[in-house]
């Protein structure tokens, strides 16, 4: 049995619960009311600490998207902002 279910939650859920017990902000966003209900319904469970260690291990310390310590990659953001400065 996964954490989510032993929880009774979905994993958005636990993702969300997982970073609220460590003061984290997260800005969750959804145009599905369904959706909405279940992001705000993590206020009834709290995840043991063996279960938020599970979670931590869980990262690879890699993106699969881009790797966020290069400098190329702060020069596309940088190059990003500046394309939408123009547009504006």
């Amino acid at each position: 049995m996964n954490i989510a279910e032993m929880y009774q939650k979905s994993t958005a859920q636990v993702m969300l619960r997982w970073l609220m017990q460590r003061d984290i902000v997260a800005l969750a966003k959804s145009t599905h009311i369904e959706r909405m209900k279940e992001n705000i319904e993590i206020f009834d469970f709290f995840l043991s600490d063996e279960d938020m260690k599970k979670i931590s291990e869980l990262d690879t310390m890699e993106s699969l998207f881009f790797d966020h310590q290069t400098p190329e990659t702060v020069d596309m953001f940088v190059g990003m902002v500046s394309d939408r400065k123009g547009k504006i």
